[in-house]
């Protein structure tokens, strides 16, 4: 194959795997375009804590809703215990203006349920399938000042012992968990891509739900610090991600838990925060983002504060006694692949095939200039193809023939004129 050809080849397949590529990214799945979300390639990190700063939140009265140490965007949403709903409309600098937009029908209702639902008793969980909780930390360094004596200690974090106090809960009600410690640091917006590999590894067990443990990092601990139950506790909120294309699955799981939690116990979840990114909430309904007060809380208050939410959540995902099988994996789209994932995938590959048809024929047309060049172009390139391959059939049969070992040439192979002259007398002999 000559220079010009091998250019001709080189740039087609360039040129077909950049239109791969950007047909993947603009179509493909959720996980793939985290797989390809890497810091210096693609700038898709997830929004999240401010470092040393943080945004309040107030009414159009400019009354105090909420504050947290994370960025927030136009259209993220608000959602308090009771089930007032709001939705950022502005935002200048660290403060962000909210419009009211009326009583959360969900919330309501939920908290009429659970209101009026015993919690059951959950003395076989651990004899059933599928029942396990995952939990995991994607900012592993993330302290509580008080109790660590910093905020930040990168790799190890004061978040892991809140985690642990989850995790000895639900055991101790008969759940099986699965708890990955992996570290994801550094503390960046790139820490939900480095997290994903182990979400998605949590994942393989089909658990009932997945929770991503955090803290808050406003100043104040007041703001999350409450007397529940006679005892001294950190509020928690519940965050979702709303840039999972399924996030209502997700945001239909905050509501059941924040009204169980604190049908049970008092407040013990302030609010449910909806903000820009998906947080990996696209690998489960039940996945959640779970913010155990924040660094000027005690780690004590928070383990404290989020182990009486853990008695909620067998009521909630249906883990009670007498019940089999995971709850999770029954629901539309739940077990790692959310509902329509096959048909997404389908048509995601039929973009893929028709962009790379398309961008193949076109830049052949245009390097050969006119239809009947690149038709030339087509057959010579499929003879050069051919060749990579070794002689045709045919000519191996021949090639073997002569060179098998005692193999002798018969008249036709050594003496192409008397074979001719061989077969004239024969035509000779009919004749007559």
């Amino acid at each position: 194959m000559n220079g010009s050809k091998l250019r001709i080849l080189f740039g087609t397949l360039g040129v077909l795997a950049l239109l791969l590529l950007v047909a993947f990214y603009s179509t493909g799945s959720l996980s793939l375009r985290h797989a390809l979300a890497m810091p210096k390639l693609f700038d898709r990190g997830t929004p999240d804590h401010l470092v040393d700063r943080f945004t309040t939140i107030v009414d159009e009265q400019g009354e105090m809703l909420s504050m947290m140490s994370r960025t927030v965007f136009i259209g993220d949403q608000l959602y308090t215990a009771e089930g007032r709903s709001y939705r950022i409309g502005r935002v200048e600098g660290d403060q962000a203006e909210a419009q009211f937009l009326g009583m959360d029908p969900q919330i309501v209702a939920y908290n009429e349920l659970y209101g009026n639902q015993v919690a059951p008793v959950t003395t076989n969980l651990a004899e059933q399938k599928n029942s396990a909780i995952a939990i995991y930390h994607s900012h592993t360094d993330e302290s509580y000042v008080p109790s660590d004596g910093t905020e930040s200690i990168p790799f190890k974090g004061g978040i892991y012992q809140v985690g642990k106090a989850l995790v000895d809960k639900l055991q101790g009600r008969g759940v099986t968990v699965n708890y990955d410690e992996t570290p994801h640091d550094p503390h960046d917006n790139n820490a939900y891509v480095r997290s994903r590999r182990t979400a998605a590894n949590l994942m393989k067990s089909n658990p009932a739900a997945i929770f991503d443990i955090h803290r808050d990092g406003v100043p104040d601990p007041s703001y999350y610090r409450a007397t529940v139950d006679g005892k001294q506790i950190a509020k928690l909120r519940l965050v979702v991600g709303r840039e999972n294309p399924r996030m209502d699955a997700n945001m239909d799981f905050a509501k059941r838990m924040m009204a169980a939690a604190n049908n049970m116990h008092n407040q013990v979840v302030k609010e449910i925060f909806v903000g820009k990114g998906d947080y990996n909430q696209d690998l489960t309904p039940t996945a959640l983002l779970i913010e155990a007060g924040t660094h000027t809380n005690t780690k004590e208050e928070a383990a404290m504060g989020i182990a009486l939410f853990s008695e909620a959540v067998p009521n909630v995902l249906g883990l009670a006694a007498g019940t089999t099988g995971n709850p999770a994996a029954q629901a539309p789209g739940a077990g790692g692949r959310p509902a329509g994932a096959a048909g997404g995938a389908g048509r995601a590959l039929a973009w893929i095939l028709g962009i790379t048809i398309v961008g193949g024929v076109g830049f052949l047309l245009i390097s050969s200039g006119s239809w009947e060049n690149a038709k030339k172009r087509i057959s010579g390139f499929g003879r050069e193809f051919t060749s990579f391959f070794g002689p045709r059939p045919a000519a191996r049969k021949n090639v073997k023939l002569e060179e098998a070992p005692g193999h002798r040439k018969g008249p036709e192979e050594q003496d192409p004129l008397a074979n001719k002259a061989l077969k004239e007398t024969k035509d000779d002999i009919t004749k007559d």
